[in-house]
């Protein structure tokens, strides 16, 4: 349960009046409202964070961002309108992670899908408590943890390039699943290497331990014919 009077904003008022200095900001109830939307915006970055910043946004690729729109589109196989072009755009579309929710769950099979509900709402917590199940469904599909974005860096726009990431991860595990669930052109990701497992029998795995390697070395048909002996003066013909 989040404790409305962490930050003195019970649901009668309509703003926060210690937000600043509230440490559970992310999840206050009231949130939603516009006063504390407004509190919430980020100011412009200086000095060594805006170079970080800079980095971050570099890495975004507005190619991949159209490819990804297109996969996600016919991955949910719904009447979705298509953002337009761009990186905020692009956040927006997806913040409340509703379609998100819906991607993942279009990826397994009738009836097997991980998030039982999926609804649209303008309330903070709920948007972030919906991108935090497709992440955590995500992992479970495959994904690795290294290549899962935090909920800010989508919620926020921290890092879009790092959102990318993962759906390009999530679609190539789709690709390399082959299970049919997949939706949309097979080239968009590549596919994962595959494991080559071999398996052996015992007696397989007793005759190779008989076997001398190359690497050991070998002294078949080694001899002393043709050396002259020590303090000998050699023989030249």
């Amino acid at each position: 349960m989040v404790d409305a009077s962490c930050c003195n904003c019970p649901s009668r008022k309509n703003s926060c009046t210690s937000w600043n200095s509230c440490s559970r900001r992310p999840y206050c109830i009231n949130f939603s409202t516009t006063s504390c939307r407004e509190m919430a915006n980020r100011g412009p970055s200086y000095g060594l964070s805006r170079e970080v910043q800079e980095k971050i946004e570099q890495k975004y690729d507005l190619e991949l961002e159209s490819r990804l729109v297109d996969w996600i589109i016919i991955q949910c196989g719904e009447n979705i309108e298509h953002p337009p072009p761009g990186k905020q755009h692009f956040q927006k579309w997806l913040m409340d992670g509703t379609l998100l929710c819906k991607l993942i769950n279009n990826l397994h099979p009738k009836g097997k899908e991980p998030i039982a509900r999926i609804t649209e709402s303008k309330m903070a917590f709920k948007q972030m408590e919906q991108i935090s199940q497709f992440l955590k469904a995500a992992e479970i599909y495959g994904v690795r943890t290294t290549d899962i974005f935090q909920t800010v860096d989508l919620w926020e726009g921290k890092d879009m390039a790092a959102v990318q990431r993962t759906l390009m991860a999530l679609g190539s595990e789709a690709v390399t699943r082959d299970d049919g669930c997949y939706k949309g052109d097979p080239s968009w990701f590549h596919r994962k290497a595959q494991k080559n497992q071999r398996g052996f029998s015992e007696e397989q795995l007793r005759q190779g331990q008989n076997v001398i390697g190359l690497q050991m070395g070998s002294n078949k048909g080694a001899s002393q014919s043709g050396m002259t002996g020590y303090g000998m003066p050699r023989q030249i013909i």
